[in-house]
């Protein structure tokens, strides 16, 4: 797999890499405070600034993720081994999250999304966290066939 550097990513790529990490914020607030996802997104963007490109696509990638939650949650039960869904760390579980969603509805290659995902796990989640996120992503990409 080729990885792409910061300087060779395109404007389209990064305005894509900024809607995910916005989705994952408000991802994660919605797993926290369980308010309706309308809600998170309107108290979210009232601080966060965002072209109207990447704020389409945070939404699109925020409502879907809640929408297919019940399903991810239990594919993600059933692949870590040895770990409880609620042993998880909040973060964590919306990368997850995040990252099904684009698997089953196919935003992006699998690839992209694994190394978005892994991205976002260095930059919100713990050291430990994208190795961990990997084996897992890998093993959703088996069981759902897209490799």
């Amino acid at each position: 797999m080729r990885v792409v550097r910061a300087a060779e990513r395109t404007p389209y790529m990064t305005l894509r890499h900024k809607s995910r990490e916005f989705a994952l914020q408000m991802l994660f607030q919605w797993d926290i405070a369980r308010q309706s996802p309308a809600r998170i997104e309107q108290h979210f963007w009232e601080t966060a600034r965002a072209a109207d490109p990447t704020r389409k696509f945070a939404h699109e990638l925020f409502v879907g993720a809640v929408a297919q939650t019940d399903a991810a949650d239990a594919l993600i039960s059933e692949l870590s081994e040895n770990w409880r869904l609620d042993r998880l760390a909040a973060i964590d579980k919306s990368i997850l999250r995040l990252a099904i969603y684009e698997f089953r509805f196919g935003t992006a290659p699998p690839k992209v999304v694994i190394d978005e995902a892994l991205e976002l796990a260095k930059k919100f989640s713990s050291d430990e966290a994208p190795a961990f996120l990997n084996g897992i992503l890998d093993a959703v990409l088996k069981k759902l066939s897209l490799n």
